[in-house]
């Protein structure tokens, strides 16, 4: 899809702060609420905007372990692929998981409160689900960039 610079502001400014109205942001792109408005339902029409989230600080809820789990399963067969896929999503703890090339089949991020909870989400939960072959795990020291914008 093409954007003009005025969609590309637009979707910059929502992606700041998508509680901003229809008022001050017509402000700031010297547009007509209307206008803004018609973007905006333009711009969800078109999948564009898929959805108004709220960002939670993880440190404010208990939840600032960050691990990322490598996942090889013992076949890459249709039929693991599908069942791993369909259980992984099931897990609370995971936030993102991403079938990847390489060494490994599958990167995971994980949240939870520390390592004993990890461990627990591990032995109980994860390594349950059938055909996984080996896992890997690293630990996020600090993080340095993390953002859900996306430039246009």
């Amino acid at each position: 899809m093409i954007f003009d610079e005025i969609d590309e502001q637009l979707i910059a400014l929502l992606q700041e702060d998508s509680k901003q109205t229809n008022k001050e942001l017509s402000n700031k792109l010297n547009l007509s609420v209307t206008a803004v408005y018609e973007r905006i339902k333009k711009l969800e029409r078109e999948g564009v905007i898929a959805k108004y989230v709220a960002l939670i600080e993880k440190k404010k809820v208990g939840k600032a372990f960050v691990t990322f789990c490598s996942i090889k399963l013992l076949q890459h067969s249709k039929d693991y692929v599908m069942q791993f896929e369909r259980e992984v999503t099931k897990l609370n703890e995971v936030l993102e998981c991403y079938h990847i090339s390489g060494d490994y089949d599958y990167l995971l991020k994980v949240l939870v409160s520390d390592m004993d909870e990890f461990r627990e989400f591990m032995v109980k939960k994860l390594t349950t689900i059938s055909h996984i072959g080996s896992t890997h795990s690293a630990f996020m020291i600090n993080e340095v960039k993390h953002t859900t914008a996306i430039k246009v």
